[in-house]
């Protein structure tokens, strides 16, 4: 099977995966030159009635829970069709920040519906890359032939500014069918203009090919464009690899900083530069630890330092040779400094585990045992499900099993099923009330635009209507 491109966004009811739901859906599938193939894809996803949307999320996208109800797909049904008909063998999959948002809703959303939250976009010859850091990269490397925008004398990468600098049709900013057709030009734009680095950072969406750059056994400088990097210097730096990091990372150091007010620090006192807090990063005499993580598997945007000697590379990031060797023998001649960072990084604190089931996709994988019980699951029709009660051994199961049922096929839902799910949903609506009533009223002073109104009025409906029945009754009474 020919390799395709799918290029992708999503709209959805808020900022968090874990807890946010995706309302609409668009995609477009194109051959390796970027030529449409088939139909593209437009669909909205039932918002189920555990949640409230985010009033800032729709303000931005214009989308009411009342649409998703009337136009949407089940959840159920959106998974599969993400399944079975999107992600087909050797495509790669293609958004603007949807390594850090967008697939993250989908790993979310095929675990909430029993699906595998990682083969989506690694077997079978799939594969994943994100467009923002490909943009980032070639304005600060290779920006000839392209118009770049500029707000109040700030570098900006926003799609929508970058079609309209470079006369590209952008009808509906943030209209998920909208930005993909806008994702294909700027990145058609590119491949035009800037082809060498095109190529090459599409064949870098390989993480054996990244592996085989940040080398913890050949440790060299690289070039790496990230957006925790400042945009005062292009989102982009010189790094160096110091050690290995959590879950197959590496940690690597920022060279435009000298390493020599920092290497001799115990790892007591670099745990707290590597977690001050705001206030305290705010201080005059804060020196900061410049390490990050970087995950081999998330497509990131890294070169050799031989891209630098083209287009006046060095000056553009405001770095020279000189001082990236300078500040790499200072490493190199301390090796207790990345022992220190390694040992930070495998003790570093965890989050608090999430108490919904939904939200602990990251909390352990699935046995094999329990894989097969899940495929039967995805693949029972409602009336199977009815009475399907499978013997799960991961704890996480049972209870995402009957939220399952409840979203996509309350029918099935016994006496007890139901009263389970309502007295779960009801404490799960509570805790986000106290939240959306504050942003209701604040965008509803501060809005006058009648649209808005509108989407605000329609929120109110329908935080009404899925309010569970004990609080409605407090209300009607006050």
């Amino acid at each position: 099977m020919a390799q395709t491109f799918f290029f992708y966004d999503l709209e959805t009811s808020g900022l968090d995966p874990r807890s946010s739901r995706i309302m609409q859906f668009a995609g477009i599938r194109t051959d390796m030159e970027l030529n449409p193939i088939g139909e593209p894809y437009n669909v909205l996803v039932k918002l189920s009635d555990d949640t409230i949307p985010s009033p800032e999320a729709l303000m931005v996208t214009g989308i009411t829970p009342q649409q998703t109800q009337m136009d949407g797909l089940t959840e159920a049904e959106f998974a599969k069709l993400i399944s079975e008909e999107i992600c087909k063998p050797e495509t790669i999959m293609v958004g603007f920040n949807n390594i850090s948002f967008d697939d993250e809703f989908v790993r979310h959303l095929l675990w909430r519906n029993f699906y595998d939250p990682y083969e989506w976009c690694w077997k079978d010859g799939r594969s994943r890359w994100d467009l923002l850091d490909v943009v980032r990269m070639t304005r600060a490397l290779r920006p000839d032939g392209i118009v770049w925008p500029v707000v109040d004398g700030k570098a900006t990468n926003r799609l929508e500014l970058l079609t309209k600098e470079n006369g590209i049709d952008h009808f509906k900013a943030h209209d998920a069918l909208s930005d993909v057709e806008a994702l294909i030009a700027v990145t058609n734009l590119i491949k035009t203009k800037q082809p060498q680095l095109y190529e090459y950072l599409l064949g870098m969406r390989d993480k054996n090919k990244i592996k085989q750059l940040v080398n913890l056994e050949d440790k060299k400088p690289f070039v790496y464009t990230s957006g925790r990097y400042g945009a005062d210097h292009e989102k982009t730096t010189v790094a160096f690899p110091l050690t290995m990091g959590k879950n197959g990372s590496v940690v690597v150091y920022d060279l435009r900083y000298d390493p020599a007010t920092v290497v001799d620090l115990s790892s007591e006192e670099l745990k707290k530069k590597l977690y001050a807090t705001w206030e305290e990063r705010q201080k005059d005499d804060f020196i900061s630890l410049p390490v990050q993580e970087l995950q081999y598997n998330r497509a990131p945007a890294v070169a050799p330092l031989g891209v630098l000697e083209q287009s006046d590379g060095w000056k553009r990031i405001h770095l020279d040779k000189e001082t990236i060797e300078k500040h790499k023998t200072v490493l190199l001649q301390a090796p207790h400094f990345a022992e220190n960072i390694r040992s930070i990084f495998e003790t570093r604190r965890e989050f608090k585990k999430a108490i919904d089931p939904e939200a602990q996709l990251y909390d352990g994988f699935v046995s094999d045992r329990d894989r097969l019980r899940i495929e039967t699951v995805r693949n029972a029709s409602e009336r199977e499900l009815a009475d399907f009660h499978p013997d799960f051994t991961d704890e996480r199961l049972n209870p995402l099993l009957l939220h399952y049922k409840a979203r996509s096929f309350p029918r099935v839902l016994s006496e007890d099923e139901s009263l389970a799910w309502e007295l779960w949903r009801s404490e799960h609506v509570n805790a986000q009330l106290p939240q959306f009533v504050k942003s209701m009223q604040r965008i509803a002073t501060t809005e006058p635009d009648e649209s808005k109104q509108f989407i605000l009025q329609e929120l109110q409906l329908w935080a009404e209507s899925i309010m569970p029945s004990d609080i409605s009754g407090q209300e009607s009474e006050g």
